[in-house]
């Protein structure tokens, strides 16, 4: 079991910046594949950004590439999601995810079908 919780949402004004944390509990955190996914209102939820057990690989929307960073602490379980350059278009409720790394693929990765731990959200606003 892992159970996540997200902070660090808020209101900001475009082309700000913001830092979204995931905290996860369970001993075997590293071993997890971790996700970052956002809802808007009226739209499905999309992909944002992953980032595999290891840290090794990442994994990003072509809406966020070059102006998010996803990154793991594995000593502290968190995961951290630095947005820069925000948009109002980014607005939503921000998702943080979690996979068993064995039961994950690329493909999957990019899904939020390939995850099956999610914590609560965590607003975002952008005004323009």
């Amino acid at each position: 079991q892992v159970q996540l919780v997200e902070s660090g949402g808020g209101l900001v004004q475009a082309g700000s910046s913001l830092r979204l944390s995931c905290a996860a509990s369970g001993r075997t955190f590293s071993s997890y594949t971790m996700g970052w996914f956002r809802q808007a209102p009226g739209k499905e939820r999309e992909f944002v950004a992953a980032i595999s057990w290891g840290g090794g690989t990442t994994y990003y929307a072509d809406s966020v590439k070059g102006r998010f960073t996803i990154s793991r602490d594995s000593a502290k379980n968190t995961v951290i999601l630095q947005m820069n350059s925000l948009k109002p278009e980014d607005t939503a409720v921000y998702y943080c995810a979690a996979e068993q790394a064995a039961r994950t693929t690329a493909a999957l990765t990019t899904t939020p079908a390939g995850y099956h731990y999610w914590g609560q959200g965590t607003q975002v606003t952008v005004s323009s």
